[in-house]
């Protein structure tokens, strides 16, 4: 596994918009990519807020079904505590959902695809690639 899918880029590639992004995915072997379990706890929250459950529900199972999901494990949450506490001391302020997706990239060595560069590029040890772009 190379990549960790950032909320924003399954969103996109579920929703085929941007239609680059989506390419992107399908020329990506599918064992290079990865889902953390706190991104799909985003996408079901998304699910469900939306006025069309069924709908995103029906789409949302069909974009995991050949996703790996990557547990946040006890690797993972001691990488959370010390990027958040290193951040605060530093007086950066960064999203609790994105955090917990950063360490997790980290911790497991892997890159996050991601179209919120400008917050997550602040993370140190953190590689990004953007498909937007």
């Amino acid at each position: 596994m190379r990549f960790l899918l950032d909320t924003n880029i399954c969103i996109y590639i579920i929703k085929q918009k941007p239609q680059k992004v989506f390419e992107k995915f399908q020329t990506v072997e599918i064992f290079d990519i990865g889902i953390s379990s706190v991104t799909i706890a985003e996408l079901e929250y998304g699910v469900y807020k939306s006025q069309r459950q069924e709908q995103n529900r029906a789409a949302l199972t069909q974009f995991l079904i050949t996703l790996p999901i990557v547990a946040f494990d006890e690797r993972c949450t001691q990488t959370y505590g010390q990027i958040r506490a290193g951040l605060e001391r530093q007086g950066i302020v960064a999203g609790a959902m994105d955090l917990l997706i950063a360490s997790q990239a980290i911790s497991l060595g892997l890159t996050l695809v991601t179209n919120n560069v400008r917050e997550l590029s602040r993370i140190p040890g953190l590689t990004l690639e953007n498909w937007v772009d």
